[in-house]
């Protein structure tokens, strides 16, 4: 008995001195390695690299850059059956311990006892927090203790809230997923918050090898691992028997759901892009979480994508098909898996779907697509179109075939879209196409479309396409004409005429479109139907140096426009926001605004950075600014000012650059192009309040509308990026204007008219048409001109009395 005492006094004695040396040893690793451990304090606000996110005005997102996708979440925006699955899976005892479980410690120290190898077991949520923030993923010895004394300060610095959060954020699950808020829109498209137990439970599992197990990946060692978190779940009472064998029995619905936008936007977004990483630097643009609010509307954007590719479609069947895109030898035999082959080879562009014509009939065509599990019918009233390939545009009915047989054919790969009507042929648009619209108000950019598809072609015609607008350029003439002195009623000879211009390549014998002249012809008509002759004779007569200096005022830069004669007929090269911008002032009764596209922009915590803070127009601040450079950048210009407390957008007032009579002239005068000109097909949105002007440059190399409502500029453009003619007819009447009147006629369906505001010093006087000279109710060809008080044309009585009597009469309103 004395000696089985002496024995346990042994072995006490034992292991307390090895304790004790543990604790020494332990003390002295410390020691050791404490100076050398990064300082917790860091987690305190801890900086996780978060994607830059873009979004329109009303807060719908249209673009994410950054190579790590993360969503990152607050703890009390987390699920509580989330944390518990995890819990379960990688740390049951985590509310309890330390931040280290001494008995997991044992079973990992017990494991290489017996094993001699590093094994499972031991690893806490904090100690993982530890290791993903501060150490490498190495498996060692020293490491490990590392791990150990970090987590022992987390604990002791951080609630189990703070580290849980930090957790959750940081992980790397998968598919370029960062944080369990990524992870739940990458595999289920949905809000963490919106997951069912089966899902979160799937996500709780992936930490443990999240390329290996997830459910994309390998979905039956997918399931496996669910299993055993739902199973563990069960074991420690965080579900009951029925939640238990609900989730077990559930299948797996996890997929890959890459970024989808609700609207197309991307032309947009990589201006934004670039600005951010200009301003920002590239390593903050994409990893310090900015969210930037651009100033698009989704509406706007929505309909203007349509409206473009209906232009651009619309052109390309005017012009003939140009065939399938391949045609392949289909055996009888050959079933549905194998059509899938074919069709996969092909990417899915724009809004177009690729389909294999399987087989023809009288009727149309049956396919096979992609997008749906049984065949399908393209009727013969989508197909009728498809007359052989030409170039002169002409609606030749003759030329259209007269059954499928000659367009199609078993085994053709073809492209379709979806309309209205149903489903119709097509193929990508060789055309290009751009449009921008903006607010005349303080040149917010509502929509902004580049061309046909951004993924196709990444150059954004809308601001960096330099294209002479041809007639659409004629506005800012015949404002300068106005100023200059002449009005609305003063007669202009449409006549042949031969230019020597030393500015030009000897003679110069300028035409109209139609090959007519009209004789004497009022200024406003001359603009109503695009007279070119007009035009030039109006430029010659007020001077080429003082209308380009006058044109500065629309923001067009001196050495940028031809200081010829040819400046009439639009030769300069604008962009589609200079044309915009222009036309704003008009829009706005005379002021100048700076188009912009950034409204705010916030950090990842809420925190606004920069406001937009743009000039206005407003008709009734007194002491506007003086206009700013007229070579100021228009594309990317963007104004913007410190925020306030509030961080709300602030504005000052616009600097105003024409007089409000001749910006409402000038209204009427395209009011009329629309009413009774050269862009008449407008009438057919039914509103009485549009204005605008059709462009067309030399041999239709370029088609252009501009125009607007008081609330609303848009600029449209259709024609190659290598200039080359349209073909006959491709006018902007015909071109562009439509893509104009589906825009416009969409965004503003619902919204009441808006009467253009006539601003005081008008008058309107009865004229006649011949002469432009006021006359009286009895003339035949009397009709209504709006003047200023100060401008008004002599009567006819008064002229003829006083030429009868010898006197010198007031100069008539007649230029040649």
């Amino acid at each position: 008995m004395k000696r089985l005492l002496r024995i346990l006094a042994y072995l006490l004695v034992g292991l307390t001195s090895l304790s004790l040396l543990g604790c020494i040893a332990v003390g002295i690793g410390y020691l050791v390695l404490a100076p050398g451990l990064p300082s917790v304090k860091t987690l305190e606000d801890v900086d996780l690299q978060v994607p830059l996110r873009i979004f329109t005005a009303d807060d719908v997102l249209i673009a994410t850059y950054g190579a790590k996708k993360r969503l990152p979440l607050h703890y009390d925006e987390l699920p509580k059956e989330l944390i518990n699955a995890f819990v379960a899976a990688e740390d049951e005892r985590f509310f309890e311990h330390p931040g280290v479980d001494y008995q997991g410690i044992l079973r990992a120290i017990w494991y290489l006892v017996r094993t001699g190898e590093k094994g499972p077991g031991g690893s806490t949520i904090t100690m993982q927090v530890a290791r993903n923030f501060f150490l490498t993923p190495e498996r060692s010895f020293l490491r490990k203790a590392k791990e150990i004394l970090l987590a022992l300060q987390i604990d002791s610095q951080l609630s189990k809230q703070e580290i849980f959060e930090l957790y959750v954020n940081k992980i790397y699950l998968g598919h370029h997923a960062y944080g369990v808020g990524a992870a739940a829109e990458i595999y289920y498209g949905k809000s963490v918050t919106d997951l069912t137990l089966a899902q979160l439970a799937m996500i709780a599992g992936l930490p443990k090898a999240p390329s290996a197990l997830n459910p994309v990946t390998d979905p039956e060692r997918a399931l496996g691992r669910r299993s055993y978190v739902l199973d563990r779940m069960r074991e420690l009472g965080f579900i009951d028997a029925q939640r238990y064998r609900q989730a077990m029995a559930a299948p797996i619905t996890a997929e890959l759901h890459r970024a989808e936008y609700e609207i197309e936007a991307q032309y947009l977004a990589e201006m934004v892009r670039l600005f951010m990483v200009e301003r920002f630097g590239e390593e903050a643009t994409y990893t310090k979480g900015y969210r930037v609010y651009t100033s698009l509307r989704s509406k706007h954007q929505r309909i203007a994508v349509r409206a473009l590719r209906m232009a651009l479609y619309q052109y390309d069947e005017r012009h003939g098909y140009r065939g399938p895109l391949e045609h392949i030898e289909l055996g009888k035999d050959r079933g549905p898996p194998h059509w899938r082959e074919i069709l996969e080879r092909y990417a899915q562009v724009a809004d177009l779907r690729n389909a294999l014509v399987l087989a023809v009939d009288e009727s149309g065509a049956e396919l096979v697509s992609e997008a749906r599990a049984a065949p399908w019918r393209l009727p013969w009233s989508g197909i009728r179109w498809a007359a052989p390939e030409s170039d002169d545009g002409g609606d030749d009915q003759a030329a259209r075939p007269a059954t499928v047989a000659p367009v199609l054919e078993r085994g053709d790969v073809i492209r379709v879209r979806m309309t209205e009507a149903g489903p119709r042929l097509a193929e990508v648009p060789e055309v290009q196409g751009a449009l921008v619209s903006i607010a005349p108000s303080d040149g917010r950019i509502l929509a902004l479309v580049g061309g046909y598809d951004f993924e196709l072609s990444k150059f954004n015609r809308a601001v960096q396409a330099q294209r002479q607008p041809g007639s659409s350029f004629k506005p800012f003439i015949y404002s300068a004409a106005l100023h200059s002195g002449l009005t609305p009623a003063t007669l202009i000879n449409d006549a042949p005429v031969v230019f020597e211009d030393n500015t030009l390549d000897g003679a110069w014998r300028p035409e109209n479109y139609s090959g007519h002249f009209f004789g004497p012809t009022r200024l406003r008509e001359g603009l109503v139907h695009s007279r070119n002759l007009v035009s030039i004779r109006i430029l010659q007569r007020i001077g080429i140096a003082p209308t380009i200096e006058y044109l500065q005022r629309f923001g067009f830069a001196p050495d940028e426009l031809p200081h010829s004669l040819s400046l009439a007929l639009g030769t300069a090269t604008v962009t589609l926001l200079d044309m915009a911008r222009g036309y704003a002032v008009f829009a706005n009764g005379g002021f100048r605004i700076q188009p912009y596209f950034i409204k705010r922009i916030v950090d990842r915590d809420g925190h606004t950075l920069f406001a937009a803070n743009p000039a206005a127009a407003c008709a009734d601040c007194i002491g506007q600014q003086s206009p700013p450079p007229a070579n100021a950048p228009a594309q990317m210009m963007l104004s913007i000012g410190a925020a306030g407390a509030s961080g709300a957008e602030q504005w000052h007032p616009a600097p105003r650059v024409i007089p409000a009579a001749n910006a409402y002239l000038m209204s009427t005068m395209m009011h009329d192009v629309i009413r009774r000109g050269t862009g008449r097909k407008a009438l057919a949105l039914g509103r009485s309040d549009l204005a605008g002007k059709t462009g067309t440059t030399n041999d239709q190399r370029d088609a252009w509308f501009s125009g607007f409502s008081p609330s609303l500029v848009t600029t449209v453009w259709v024609g190659f990026d290598r200039p080359q003619p349209l073909g006959r007819y491709e006018t902007g009447s015909k071109a562009a204007l439509p893509m104009w009147m589906a825009y416009m006629g969409g965004v503003l369906k619902g919204v009441p008219e808006q009467p253009l505001q006539r601003p005081p010093g008008l008058v309107t006087v009865r004229i006649d048409s011949r002469t432009g000279l006021v006359t009286s109710p009895d003339n035949p060809y009397a009709m209504f001109e709006t003047f200023r008080a100060d401008n008004i044309p002599v009567a006819e009585s008064q002229a003829a009395s006083r030429t009868a009597e010898g006197i010198p009469a007031p100069p008539v309103p007649w230029l040649f």
